[in-house]
């Protein structure tokens, strides 16, 4: 017997389990159809979107979508949910979720004290019946602060992370995107690398680099080199300068295994990074990255579609208090997400679900050269992101990696964003930009070279 159901226009459409329905609910991307899981028709998942809004959020708490005896995500899930957290909302369906979590009485003392009562599977699905206003709406009224050597996440603020990547790691290369990045206002979030030649040595070698430049300078941010947790753990040993512990994750147990990962080893990264004791204004010491499709790209994604799998991965990344968490949304690829629009709804989605969950989110907003996207689409994103209330984005250099080989924002675009939505840098690197001279008495830019990087200038270009 079919379990859910809604007739539209004399036809009934039935949806066999909930893991069914989220799936036909979704609004419309690449990823579902590769993965044979999405809506036939318009008419269908406007029936599923029908059928999801009546089902009780109790659901979601008694139907795991993927076996509690063989995924620990799922356990983890299950075994953190905050029963106290989620008595406020216990008795509502999917569509009253929606309304509530609208309602101008809902406010940000009130979505942060149901946080933890809410699944991944809530989130997700409340996302699939909100249009993009509903997203940024409510996206806004969370607020999720966490600091390490600044503040990250309060109101009126977005931060970068300055990303000087190299094709070979050059570090002139890589100082002279640093210097780009912070003359230009960025580098608040984080500066971090994501290295050409993945071996430890380099790592260390690299984190080095990025503690030198920090400690002369005297910079309130925090530095990352985003390799393996593995590789993290190694240079730790070995007496790197490590600030924040790096890894990719993502909503299935089978999917963290195909990233080289299970819970335990990011416990052990967290804890390793906690006995530095490197922080000074507080110890969120993890980064973590996530993107819709990576659970289907590696065959773990258990039928479920990408947007559920993905709010799942928010679930891994709570439960190790981290400092920054980011969508790379569009650069996994048009097998994924087709196009700018595509992106731009599983931007909103994944920022969205992840603030309503606790997590300090940000998003990589890009796209592939070969998506049907251009930067037009990525500026719309950014500034609906920033009007949400996104707490980080990146700075690239000409907002294309020469690395990566992908396009994102760059410094120029955070600027745009501060500048047009009255927001500003972390306030601990706001007040370095003007006592280095970066930036004047209204935080607007210098047109005068700062007198302390004069130096460098010269040496880069000698």
């Amino acid at each position: 017997m079919p379990r859910f159901s809604h007739t539209i226009d004399s036809h009934v459409y039935q949806f066999a389990s909930l893991k069914e329905l989220l799936a036909k609910a979704t609004p419309p991307r690449s990823g579902d159809v590769l993965a044979g899981v999405a809506a036939a028709s318009a008419r269908e998942r406007v029936a599923a979107q029908l059928a999801l809004a009546e089902v009780p959020l109790l659901t979601f708490l008694n139907e795991a979508l993927v076996p509690y005896e063989d995924d620990e995500v799922t356990r983890l899930i299950i075994d953190t949910h905050a029963r106290a957290a989620f008595a406020p909302i216990s008795h509502l369906c999917v569509g009253d979720f929606r309304d509530w979590l609208l309602d101008d009485a809902t406010d940000t003392p009130t979505l942060a004290r149901v946080a933890a009562g809410i699944t991944p599977e809530m989130a997700a699905a409340v996302s699939k019946i909100m249009r993009l206003q509903d997203l940024v709406l409510v996206a806004r009224k969370c607020k999720v602060v966490t600091a390490f050597r600044n503040t990250l996440g309060l109101e009126r603020r977005l931060a970068t992370r300055l990303q000087p990547n190299h094709p070979t790691d050059d570090a002139t290369g890589i100082a002279a995107s640093m210097l780009d990045g912070l003359l230009l206002g960025s580098g608040d979030a984080v500066i971090g690398i994501n290295p050409a030649t993945d071996n430890v040595a380099q790592v260390v070698s690299l984190l080095h680099l990025l503690d030198a430049v920090i400690a002369q300078y005297q910079i309130p941010t925090q530095s990352c080199v985003l390799t393996h947790i593995t590789n993290t753990l190694e240079a730790i040993r070995r007496g790197a300068p490590v600030d924040l512990v790096f890894q990719s994750v993502a909503g299935t147990q089978a999917a963290n295994r195909s990233f080289g990962i299970d819970l335990a080893l990011l416990a052990e990264g967290r804890a390793a990074a906690l006995s530095l004791g490197r922080g000074t204004a507080g110890n969120n010491v993890m980064y973590f990255e996530t993107g819709q499709g990576s659970a289907l790209s590696a065959g773990a994604h258990h039928g479920m579609d990408q947007q559920t799998c993905e709010a799942r991965a928010y679930a891994v990344a709570r439960a190790y208090q981290p400092l920054l968490v980011n969508s790379v949304v569009g650069f996994i690829g048009p097998e994924y997400l087709y196009d700018g629009k595509q992106i731009m709804r599983a931007g909103l989605e994944d920022h969205f679900c992840a603030k309503l969950l606790g997590l300090p989110m940000g998003c990589d907003v890009c796209y592939t050269n070969h998506a049907e996207a251009d930067q037009d689409d990525m500026d719309a994103l950014l500034t609906m992101l920033g009007v949400a209330g996104c707490n980080f984005i990146m700075g690239v250099p000409g907002a294309d990696d020469i690395m990566l080989g992908y396009q994102s924002t760059s410094f120029h675009d955070a600027l745009y964003a501060r500048r047009v939505l009255g927001l500003r840098p972390a306030p601990e690197f706001e007040a370095w930009l003007a006592h280095m001279q970066i930036t004047d008495a209204q935080g607007h830019l210098n047109t005068a070279l700062a007198p302390a990087f004069q130096a460098a200038l010269l040496r880069l270009e000698g």
